[in-house]
């Protein structure tokens, strides 16, 4: 099992040349504190190949607070949410000894590179940013703040800040690689070779997790009915009765079918997922057999799964000075590597170094 300390930098110079990264390229990623518990979508869409990646790269993640504040938050939640996020990370699988984990805030070159990024990047490239449409519609154009319009840049920062060969992303973020490609290009090109070029990791196997109630929405937490959503930190009994409370339709036969049977589907996808047994092997052990049986077996296994993430979850919570020693362990093994980046991005700028 690899060390999780920071590649040597013979392994993280600028790859910007179409050269090969290195045995273990470097990953790249983040999740926001402010939802709370994880749900299910969350896990088997992401944190899950996280924990996979572990064993084939150098793998950074963090907890973006930062980004978190591009709406308003209240400071004592926003505060609880960040450590409850790198707890359920921690309780999923991630391992301080085989990856870097820590809190974007705690390496103030996030911010710093984030400004020399803002100033390469142009208005209606910025403009341009669909999830910043979405998001300002919803909240209305006049009450969205500059940080959301400007928060894909400081994603981009996140990501060459640690020379990333790869970034592991859904199909929707995509356009947010290509735009940390293009300013990565493009400062390399007016100051100098400084900047790895990622590329997407596109999770093309991951599972989609519909909502339990509404099928034909991916399950979240700003979509999904309350019956509909998984999350994972509810108790058993609850999860149990979301499970058996799933829509299905009025055939009785369980077969995968996205179309004609989309609750039926997700079910399957969900078992599938979490126990690894393939959908045409669920159909053909509920052969013969309803709905009911299929949801009841079901419900086990998301009791079976949840109980112990609950459990670990809430034991790093009791022993907050060890999950906040992890993550300034983490946050110093992460500036390391970005403080690197960020004086070499300074010096090719233009900027006068400061003495110490």
């Amino acid at each position: 099992m690899a060390s999780s300390d920071p590649t040597p930098a013979a392994d993280h110079r600028p790859q910007g040349d179409g050269s090969a990264p290195p045995a273990r390229p470097r990953v790249l990623s983040g999740i926001q504190p402010t939802a709370g518990s994880f749900h299910l979508g969350n896990y088997l869409g992401a944190v899950r190949q996280w924990v996979a990646l572990q064993d084939t790269h150098d793998a950074f993640y963090m907890v973006v607070d930062l980004h978190a504040i591009t709406v308003p938050q209240d400071p004592a939640e926003l505060r609880a949410n960040t450590r409850l996020a790198a707890a359920q990370l921690l309780a999923a699988g991630l391992d301080p000894e085989r990856c870097t984990l820590f809190v974007q805030s705690h390496v103030p070159e996030h911010a710093q590179l984030a400004w020399v990024m803002n100033c390469l990047t142009g208005f209606g490239e910025a403009s341009r940013m669909t999830q910043f449409k979405d998001k300002s519609a919803k909240q209305g154009a006049d009450r969205a703040s500059v940080g959301l319009f400007t928060y894909p840049i400081l994603q981009v920062a996140d990501i060459l800040l640690y020379q990333a060969h790869e970034v592991p992303v859904g199909e929707d973020q995509r356009q947010h690689i290509e735009l940390t490609r293009d300013l990565a290009e493009r400062f390399n090109s007016r100051f100098g070779r400084t900047f790895t070029v990622p590329r997407p990791h596109i999770l093309k196997e991951v599972a989609k997790i519909y909502d339990l109630q509404d099928p034909s929405i991916k399950m979240s937490k700003s979509a999904s009915t309350p019956k509909g959503l998984i999350n994972l930190l509810d108790e058993p009994r609850t999860t149990a009765k979301k499970v058996k409370s799933a829509v299905t339709d009025t055939d009785t036969v369980i077969r995968y079918d996205a179309e004609a049977k989309p609750g039926v589907s997700n079910l399957l996808t969900v078992y599938s997922t979490l126990t690894g047994a393939s959908v045409a092997e669920l159909e053909q052990k509920y052969e013969g057999k309803g709905y009911g049986a299929l949801k009841t077996d079901l419900a086990e296994v998301m009791v079976d799964f949840v109980t112990p993430f609950r459990t670990r979850t809430q034991q790093y919570l009791d022993d907050p000075e060890t999950l906040d020693s992890l993550l300034a362990k983490g946050a110093e093994k992460a500036r390391s590597v970005a403080a690197e980046t960020l004086a070499s991005a300074y010096d090719k700028v233009g900027f006068v170094p400061a003495k110490h």
